[in-house]
C-alpha cells in the first residue's frame, strides 16, 4: 500500500507571472497561450505522489489556511510541480488531486486559482523577504506518516538569529551588509543564501540531466525518495572518489574501522546526542527496541574510543570510516539531485586532542588535508567553493589571532556565523561550501571543535600525572558526501559548458578515458589490439565497434565526455602513428602509442585505479537511460 502524501513549496509572493508554453503530456488541459499575473498571494508548487487522493487533498487545504492565517494573506495559486519527487502520480490521478485541492480552498473561502495541469510553463516569481516566506510542507491525512525525530537543535538551529560578518585575511571583520563584495560575486550569493537558510528549490539543477545523460545516476522509484541507483560508470566514480579520500586519510595519519549503521534509541549517550546534532533521523522497531539510522560515523566511534585505552602520549588520536550510508531525513523539498540526499556515503574522520592548543593545530592541519582533498581529488581550486566559519563571540574574543590564522590559510574573505551564545555541541566550525549553477550552497570539506561528547560517551585518556581527562574531539569530513562531490563536479562542468568551454571530468575519474574507433569492420581486430595495450598500463578504454559512420561515432564519444579518442585505419596500422583526439586541449595530435600512454599515465599517476565493469566493445553494453 503507498503511503499517502503531498509535497508542496509555499512561497509567499509580491507576484507571480505565468504563461503556458508547450503541452508536456498528451492529456494537458486546454488552456490559452496567454501571459497570467497575480499579485499578493501564496504560491503553492505541488507535486502529487503515487497513493495521494482527496483526503490528501482536504489535509493540505486546512495545512495551507492556518499559514494563510499566519501570513495574513487569503489568496492561493496552485501550480503544479513535478519536481519535488520522483515518486509521481499518474496524470489522471495527480489532476484529480489538484481539482480537489481546489474546491476545498474555494469552498474553505480562499480566493483559489490553478494553472493548467500537463503544460511546459514560463514564470517569473518574487518572494518576499520573511523567515515564513518559503516553506516545504509533507502533508499525509492520517497519523500514518513516516516516523521522524527531529532533534532539539534543528529546531534552535530554525530559530537562532546570529551575526553575519565578512571576515578577511588581514583580520578585518566587517558586517555583511557593509561588506564590498566587487570581485567576490559567489562569496555573497553564498551568504545571501546563507543568511535566508532556504534549502528547497524551486527548478532541477542542471547535473540532474547530465547524471542520466552520462549515465552516472537516477532516482530509485522503488525506494524512499533521496535514495539513488547507481550506474556502471557512476558506481566507478564514487567508488574511485572513496578511494582516494581514504587514501588521503591513512596518510594523514588516521586509523580506519568500521561501525555498524544503527543505534538504540535509548543508550544515554546515544540519546543526549541525538538532541545536540541538527539533523532530521529515521526510526525502525526490532522487537522491542526502537532503533535509529546513523546520520554519521560519530556513534561507533565515540563508543569505539570509550573502551579504548591510551595516554596523551598517542594524542592526536585519528579515527576514520567511510560510511556506507549515513541516513538523514531531509524535507522532501530540498530533494534533488544529488546536492542532498536522505542516504549517502560519509568520510567521516575524528581527532581526540588533548587540549584546545593541540586542537587548533590539528584544525590546522586538517583544513590543509580537506584542500589537498578538493584539489588533486575534485580538481576544485579555492575559487571554486566558499568558505563560511562559525562560532561564538566568546570564542573569537579569546581565540582571534588562531581564527584569523584559518582564514589566512584559506587566502580569500570568509563568511562568519557568529551567535551570542553556544547552543550546539561545538565551539568552532568551518566549511567549504560549493555554489551550483541555481546559486544553492552546499558544504563539501568541513571540520568541527567538539568539547561536549568526550564527556558524554566518558572517552578519557591518561594525561603526564597518570590523571584520567576527557579529550576535545575534532569532526571532520575531508570531501563530505561522495555523492556530494559528484554533484559539485557536474555542476562545475555544466558551468564551464555555458561559458563556451569543453565539459569534462578529471581524467582519473572518467570513466572511459581512452575510446578507439576503428573507421571501419576491417580494422577492428587491430583497434582491438592498440586497446589491449593501453590497457595494459591501467588505463581505461573501450573500443567503439557499431557499424555507424565516423563523424557520429566521434560526436557519440564527445556527448560522453571520453578524453581521448584514437581513429584507427589503414594509415595508423601502416605508420604506427596514432592521431590523438584530445578532448580537453580541443586539438588533434600525431603520436606513437608509447608516447601516448606515457602521457596519459603521467597525468593520472598517483591516482587511484579501477576497471570499468562495461563491456569493452560498444555493441554488447546495454542503454541503461533514455
Amino acid at each position: 500500500m503507498e503511503v499517502q502524501r503531498l509535497r508542496i513549496l509555499q512561497l509567499h509572493s509580491n507576484f507571480i507571472e505565468y504563461q503556458p508554453i508547450k503541452k508536456e503530456i498528451a492529456t494537458a488541459e486546454k488552456c490559452e497561450k496567454k501571459k497570467q499575473q497575480l499579485e499578493e498571494l501564496v504560491v503553492l508548487f505541488t507535486c502529487v505522489e503515487k497513493g495521494d487522493d482527496e483526503a490528501v487533498a482536504r489535509k493540505a487545504v486546512e495545512e495551507v489556511k492556518s499559514s494563510l492565517q499566519q501570513l495574513k494573506v487569503n489568496k492561493v495559486l496552485i501550480y503544479p510541480y513535478a519536481h519535488l519527487s520522483s515518486n509521481l502520480a499518474k496524470p489522471v490521478a495527480a489532476l484529480k488531486v489538484l481539482k480537489a485541492m481546489e474546491k476545498h480552498a474555494k469552498e474553505a473561502g480562499i480566493e483559489t486559482y490553478r494553472t493548467p495541469f500537463g503544460w511546459c510553463k514560463q514564470f517569473s516569481i518574487s518572494i518576499k523577504g520573511h523567515p515564513l516566506a518559503e516553506q516545504s510542507k509533507v502533508v499525509l491525512p492520517t497519523e500514518g506518516e513516516e516516523k521522524e525525530v527531529v532533534s532539539k537543535a534543528l529546531k534552535a538551529e530554525e530559530k537562532l538569529k546570529p551575526s553575519w560578518f565578512i571576515l578577511q585575511p588581514d583580520g578585518k571583520m566587517v558586517p555583511v551588509e557593509s561588506f564590498n563584495f566587487s570581485g567576490h560575486e559567489n562569496l555573497e550569493k553564498f551568504a545571501r543564501n546563507e543568511i535566508k537558510k532556504v534549502r528547497a528549490v524551486q527548478q532541477v539543477p542542471p547535473h540532474v540531466k547530465l547524471m542520466r545523460r552520462l549515465e552516472i545516476a537516477d532516482y530509485e522509484p522503488g525506494s524512499d525518495p533521496g535514495n539513488f541507483r547507481w550506474y556502471p560508470k557512476g558506481s566507478l566514480i564514487k567508488s574511485l572518489l572513496e578511494q582516494f579520500v581514504t587514501q588521503k586519510v591513512a596518510e594523514y595519519g588516521a586509523m580506519e574501522v568500521e561501525t555498524p549503521i544503527m543505534y538504540d534509541f535509548q543508550h544515554p549517550s546515544l540519546a543526549k546526542y541525538l538532541d545536540r546534532f541538527p539533523a532530521r533521523q529515521y526510526v525502525l522497531e526490532s522487537g522491542e527496541k526502537e532503533l535509529f539510522l546513523r546520520f554519521s560515523a560519530c556513534f561507533g566511534q565515540f563508543l569505539m574510543a570509550h573502551d579504548a585505552q591510551f595516554s596523551y602520549r598517542q594524542l592526536p588520536l585519528r579515527i576514520y570510516e567511510l560510511t556506507k550510508y549515513s541516513f538523514r531525513r531531509e524535507k522532501s523539498g530540498e530533494l534533488v539531485g544529488l546536492r542532498r540526499l536522505r542516504a549517502f556515503t560519509m568520510p567521516d574522520c575524528h581527532a581526540l586532542c588533548a587540549d584546545l592548543d593541540q586542537a587548533k593545530k590539528e584544525f590546522l592541519v586538517r583544513s590543509e588535508l580537506c584542500r589537498e582533498v578538493l584539489k588533486n581529488g575534485l580538481e576544485f581550486g579555492k575559487d571554486d567553493y566558499e568558505v563560511a566559519i562559525r562560532f561564538t563571540n566568546d570564542f573569537f574574543e579569546e581565540n582571534k589571532d588562531f581564527i584569523v590564522s584559518l582564514v589566512q590559510q584559506m587566502d580569500k574573505p570568509v563568511l562568519v556565523e557568529m551567535w551570542e551564545e553556544r547552543f550546539f555541541y561545538f565551539i568552532l566550525k568551518w566549511e567549504f561550501n560549493f555554489l551550483d549553477n541555481l546559486n544553492k550552497a552546499s558544504a563539501l570539506s568541513t571540520d568541527q571543535i567538539d568539547i561536549e561528547n568526550a564527556e558524554r560517551y566518558d572517552i578519557t585518556y591518561v594525561d603526564e600525572k597518570g590523571e584520567r581527562r576527557h579529550p576535545l574531539i575534532l569532526h571532520c569530513s575531508p570531501s563530505g558526501a561522495i555523492e556530494r562531490c559528484v554533484y559539485a563536479m557536474l555542476e562545475k562542468a555544466y558551468r564551464e559548458q555555458q561559458k563556451e568551454n569543453v565539459p569534462i571530468l578529471p581524467l582519473w575519474l572518467s570513466p572511459v578515458q581512452v575510446r578507439v574507433i576503428p573507421v571501419s569492420d576491417k580494422f577492428i581486430e587491430d583497434a582491438e589490439k592498440i586497446a589491449n595495450e593501453i590497457e595494459r598500463h591501467r588505463i581505461r578504454t573501450d573500443l567503439d565497434d557499431r557499424p555507424l559512420m565516423i563523424r557520429k561515432k566521434i560526436r557519440e564519444a564527445e556527448t560522453e565526455w571520453i578524453n581521448y579518442m584514437l581513429v584507427i585505419g589503414q594509415k595508423e596500422i601502416e605508420s604506427g602513428i596514432l592521431s590523438v583526439r584530445d578532448r580537453k586541449a580541443r586539438e588533434i595530435k600525431e603520436m606513437q602509442l608509447q608516447e601516448f600512454i606515457g602521457e596519459v599515465k603521467k597525468k593520472v599517476e598517483g591516482m587511484p585505479f579501477k576497471l570499468l565493469t562495461l563491456p569493452r566493445r560498444l555493441s554488447a553494453r546495454p542503454r541503461f537511460f533514455g
